[in-house]
């Protein structure tokens, strides 16, 4: 099995185009859904050869200030998964379906934190984002023949040909295994061979219960060629949710470096005032 991510990267002569959307076979995403599907872009990311490249994934927002996606998406150039995010400039197009569009939030990564046991990784933003709901996560593990939806920002077929779309891109999946780290998934509609393709990796399967808001069960992680009948592996969240709710919960990493340089500039200034005071 190939990293999707990975997939993308050996294609990159064939498809240079900006990052794009879609799933083999999915089906356009309605206007206004899914706000809390992410596009994660990635520009000047560092090759073995000391050049550099772009790509992208895609992701949830799980919190106001948390994208989560997979562990792959964030590797040095020599494939190791690390901690911090790699390209020159990563940023999260949130809340809008068009990747060109209007509307929606577009935010700085500034910090990650990998799953030590998952292909899981969280992606903290410069800022919070707000107006838009994010993803519940799922507590308990989904069973075997339930139905989950998928969105992702990756590439799209075209006559057996990778090609960028413009438009989030949506499918249904069945569950067909339950692993301890990965679940097996077949897509169900809008086709038999709907399938993530390259740039789908951290995509989001989620539940949809009539009257009830949308589950998180997994991300995009592993899978063959697109488009195929066969299964593809995901990484799970319910097992892994108290290290997410933990991370997310325990306030932002990055401390502005513009507060802290003022709240140092006014402590002098106080100081020199009291001294000045002082001296007369």
């Amino acid at each position: 099995m190939r990293f999707l991510s990975v997939v993308f990267a050996a294609l990159m002569v064939i498809c240079p185009a900006s990052p794009a959307a879609a799933i083999a076979y999915g089906e356009n995403a309605r206007d206004g859904a899914y706000p809390f599907a992410v596009l994660l872009t990635m520009k000047g990311l560092p090759t073995t050869d000391g050049g550099s490249r772009d790509s992208s994934c895609s992701g949830a927002l799980i919190a106001e200030r948390w994208v989560i996606t997979a562990g792959h998406c964030f590797r040095d150039a020599n494939g190791k998964r690390v901690s911090r995010p790699v390209a020159d400039e990563t940023i999260a197009t949130i809340g809008r379906i068009k990747v060109n569009g209007k509307g929606g939030h577009e935010v700085r990564v500034v910090e990650v934190r990998q799953s030590d046991t998952h292909d899981v990784a969280l992606a903290e933003l410069a800022s919070p984002v707000t107006g838009i709901t994010p993803l519940r996560l799922a507590t308990t593990a989904p069973a075997p023949g339930e139905t989950v939806r998928l969105t992702g920002f990756g590439l799209t077929t075209r006559d057996g040909e990778y090609v960028p779309v413009s438009r989030l891109q949506t499918g249904r999946f069945r569950i067909d295994h339950v692993g301890d780290s990965l679940l097996e998934t077949t897509g169900v509609a809008p086709h038999d061979e709907t399938s993530p393709c390259p740039h789908d990796s951290g995509g989001p399967y989620f539940q949809e219960r009539k009257g009830q808001a949308p589950v998180l069960v997994a991300v995009v992680s592993s899978g063959p060629g697109c488009p195929h009948a066969g299964p593809d592996h995901s990484a799970r969240v319910d097992n892994i949710n108290g290290w997410i709710t933990t991370t997310i919960t325990t306030g932002p990493s990055s401390f502005p470096v513009g507060w802290i340089v003022a709240l140092v500039v006014a402590a002098i200034a106080i100081l020199w005032t009291v001294r000045r005071r002082r001296l007369r």
